[in-house]
């Protein structure tokens, strides 16, 4: 039999959450609010200083055993952390510098070479808190240099592609390397806007980096709808290195006016858009199926990025909607009650095999 899991949850991604008013504004609260919404596990925005203290986390296991303890008591499990916002900036295009210069701490606005700096060293403190806190798995991006010129007109100059994801790998070589010290894997959300936002470009980051054992992917179902990509094939080429799961839907509808691209339209407009679980395409029977059944053992973590429908219906109903996929898996099979009980001698007699 294959070796078969129970996937985890549900989780709740609480980045879309966090904010100045109540319950969404502490830790304590948060938390007892995801509870109540059915949710048994988090994953935490490093960047949100209303929930998590990220220098604390990094130097203080005690900070982490009472950061833990506060969710545990609202019957919440911290699932990982993310740096999604950080990482990001480990690798910025000069064209996006003023529209990402807002993901980064105050003083280093403005200093590219600064910010960049800061982001890697927030990363790396939040791979030490995550050891901390005794959990295996890190979300986050790549950032990016060669988005600008994802699309070849004008056409690349050689060599462009392969010197940014050469400077890309040399970025996060010593971050994957800390990962390893402090046994976390990082999880990159494979996602347009990102250097690895294919299995391709995965593949070519993968390469520089040596086929690191701790460079891994976030599968997020959603960005790959959006791509017309085959989300199920993905699962089946990159299984071993899938450890970690947003259940996120999307829809893409393409018209006579749009496709992929969507004209600069806003999301409610756009032909491919976010939905909450269940109101898109995704076929998520299938993708809790091929998960289960390859060994994915880590969490379904629902990601709420809706362009109609309110966050908090949306995280009420992505906690069923996760409960309801869940396979509980099989310790057995199906059709043992007809074994026959052979055993080898019977077996070459079965098959006419002489002596």
């Amino acid at each position: 039999m294959l070796d078969m899991k129970t996937i985890k949850g549900p989780a709740l991604f609480l980045a879309q959450f966090g904010g100045d008013e109540a319950p969404f504004n502490s830790w304590d609260s948060i938390t007892k609010w995801a509870a109540d919404c059915g949710y048994i596990g988090v994953q935490v925005p490093s960047w949100d200083a209303n929930l998590i203290d990220l220098d604390k986390a990094a130097s203080s296991k005690d900070y982490c055993d009472e950061f833990k303890g506060v969710a545990s008591s609202n019957g919440i499990e911290v699932t990982e952390l993310s740096t999604h916002l950080q990482g990001q900036l480990v690798a910025v295009h000069p064209a996006y510098d003023d529209a990402f210069d807002g993901f980064a701490a105050p003083e280093v606005r403005g200093n590219p070479a600064a910010r960049q700096a800061w982001a890697v060293d927030q990363v790396m403190k939040s791979l030490q808190a995550s050891k901390n806190m005794g959990i295996g798995a890190h979300a986050t991006f790549s950032g990016a240099l060669a988005w600008p010129y994802v699309y070849p007109w004008p056409q690349r100059p050689a060599g462009l592609v392969e010197t940014a994801f050469d400077e890309l790998a040399k970025r996060w070589r010593p971050i994957l390397d800390k990962a390893d010290e402090c046994g976390v894997d990082v999880c990159y959300e494979i996602h347009p806007g990102e250097d690895l936002h294919d299995g391709i470009t995965f593949e070519m980051f993968l390469e520089r980096v040596n086929n690191h054992a701790r460079c891994n992917m976030l599968y997020d179902p959603s960005h790959y709808v959006l791509q017309h990509l085959d989300y199920l094939a993905n699962i089946d080429i990159y299984q071993d290195r899938i450890k970690m799961f947003h259940v996120k839907d999307a829809e893409l509808n393409p018209t006579g006016k749009q496709g992929v691209y969507s004209g600069y339209q806003p999301w409610v407009d756009r032909a491919g858009r976010f939905r909450s679980p269940g109101d898109g395409q995704t076929d998520f029977n299938a993708i809790f199926s091929k998960l289960s059944a390859c060994g994915f053992d880590g969490w379904a973590v629902v990601e709420w990025e809706c362009c109609l429908k309110h966050p908090e219906d949306g995280a009420r109903e992505g906690a069923q909607f996760v409960k309801d996929h869940i396979i509980r898996v099989t310790e057995k099979a199906f059709d043992d009650f007809a074994d026959s009980g052979t055993d080898e001698a019977a077996n070459r007699r079965m098959l006419g095999i002489e002596g």
